[in-house]
């Protein structure tokens, strides 16, 4: 009996996150915005999208937009390889069920992580805008970047990338 009650608080504590790679660095989406993990395969590409927006794909008669995490943080594109993968993921935006695919190096693991090892947002020090990281969470001595899904998939933002692109960075 002692050992269910010392579990169902741990488990209350803690939440299950979909980690992966991305650019040599560990990052993970909460485990219940993930649909599924498909081949990287099959994108089409659309004219006149930002450079973080690989494409479409048919997902089962569904148009699902593709979204290339590396280029959405500011990097260049991703280069499939032989673990490339696509995680669809479904958000809500204004009461709409919104599913876009998003591309990743490799998927690794799900795993829990207890509310404790969550370490909020660093303000400085990443590689990646503040608003699109939740925590940081503490796995064997090393951290992984917490995704906050909602702002990293914000469509209604990614109008205004082009213009943000050609401010910030020098013309290639």
């Amino acid at each position: 009996m002692k050992h269910t009650q010392t579990q169902a608080p741990a488990l209350a504590e803690s939440a299950q996150y979909l980690t992966f790679m991305l650019g040599g660095e560990s990052f993970a989406i909460g485990i219940m915005a993930v649909k599924e993990i498909i081949e990287f395969a099959g994108i089409t590409e659309v004219p006149m999208m930002p450079d973080c927006i690989r494409g479409v794909i048919n997902l089962r008669g569904a148009v699902v937009p593709v979204m290339d995490l590396a280029a959405r943080f500011g990097r260049p594109l991703a280069v499939p390889g032989k673990r490339t993968c696509i995680v669809i993921v479904e958000t809500e935006v204004d009461g709409e069920r919104q599913v876009t695919g998003v591309v990743v190096d490799a998927v690794s693991a799900v795993l829990d992580i207890a509310a404790s090892e969550i370490e909020p947002a660093p303000s400085f020090g990443t590689r990646i805008r503040g608003d699109f990281i939740a925590g940081m969470g503490k796995l064997n001595g090393k951290f992984v970047i917490l995704l906050n899904v909602d702002q990293v998939l914000a469509l209604d933002v990614l109008a205004t990338l082009p213009e943000l692109a050609g401010a910030e960075s020098p013309a290639a």
